[in-house]
């Protein structure tokens, strides 16, 4: 049985909560079209608040 791909907007969503996360910048984000950008940003940004509400601070 094939598996199936994820939608392109929730991967990447994903990849911008892993470089939110990962403290990459938001310059960084390698989508040129409007909606893939757009989620990226999203991810982006719930990765950096979750990055800094639950981590400890060194």
């Amino acid at each position: 049985m094939k598996r199936r791909k994820r939608d392109k907007l929730d991967r990447a969503f994903s990849k911008g909560y892993q470089a939110g996360m990962g403290g990459k910048s938001k310059e960084q984000c390698p989508y040129m079209s409007l909606e893939s950008r757009t989620q990226w940003l999203g991810g982006w940004r719930e990765g950096v608040d979750e990055r800094f509400t639950y981590l400890p601070m060194k």
